[in-house]
């Protein structure tokens, strides 16, 4: 449900929960979470209490964001993997479209000059879901006992601007993007998504167990903040 107060537009999203939050999310949008039997009317009191932190975090995450740029796909360029950046080389005898050796991205020239540069930008998704699914059932399976829930199937897809979502069944879910994050932020997004299991929202007992797994968690989640928008091809 689309609303706005103090100039800020928000979407407001109701479901079976005891407080309320605003958040910014990764595309810009606001969305403010309820109650189910609150009154719009204290929604909007809500934001407009909250409108210059609101106004901030915009202004904020348009300074982020301005440097967001798609990555040229040419000889040297770097790409990130695991937090490290490698170089890009061409290469005339590759048996696979892309594959990461000694250290650098080797991309078949054959491939680029018979499919196009989308399905090169393509054949890197696709790596890092192929990897990214590897080490997510890894760090779920050595992570959950710690959280203290049996999650559902785990998968690395396209989410948009969510970084990683829980379904039906405990079923996980992270973007492909999220492997260029270090291991460090990865398990923070992992222990996140787990600890989500036990509580939907973002309340206090929420952070607790995020805590509980990983006490210095807030530098891992300033991190994904700042970064965030340079995770891209």
């Amino acid at each position: 449900m689309k609303m706005c107060a103090q100039d800020i537009e928000f979407t407001l999203i109701r479901s079976d929960r005891k407080t309320a939050d605003i958040v910014i999310e990764r595309s810009g949008d606001v969305i403010v979470r309820a109650p189910t039997g609150i009154a719009d009317e204290r929604v909007l009191e809500a934001v407009a209490d909250r409108a210059l932190w609101v106004h901030r975090s915009l202004a904020e995450w348009e300074d982020l964001n301005s440097s967001r740029k798609l990555r040229p796909l040419v000889q040297g360029q770097g790409f990130v993997y695991l937090g490290r950046s490698y170089r890009l080389k061409f290469v005339a005898d590759a048996h696979v479209p892309l594959r990461l050796k000694n250290g650098r991205w080797e991309l078949s020239e054959a491939f680029v000059a018979r499919e196009g540069e989308p399905a090169a930008r393509k054949a890197f998704r696709d790596f890092y879901i192929a990897k990214g699914l590897e080490i997510f059932k890894e760090r779920v399976q050595r992570l959950a006992p710690l959280v203290g829930v049996v999650p559902g199937d785990v998968s690395v897809k396209e989410l948009g601007y969510h970084w990683a979502s829980c379904g039906a069944g405990g079923a996980l879910n992270f973007h492909w993007k999220t492997l260029m994050a270090p291991h460090t932020v990865i398990d923070y997004i992992v222990v996140h998504e787990l600890c989500h299991l036990r509580h939907r929202d973002h309340s206090d007992a929420f952070w607790n167990e995020v805590d509980k797994v990983l006490p210095r968690y807030r530098e891992r989640k300033e991190w994904l903040r700042v970064n965030g928008a340079s995770l891209d091809l």
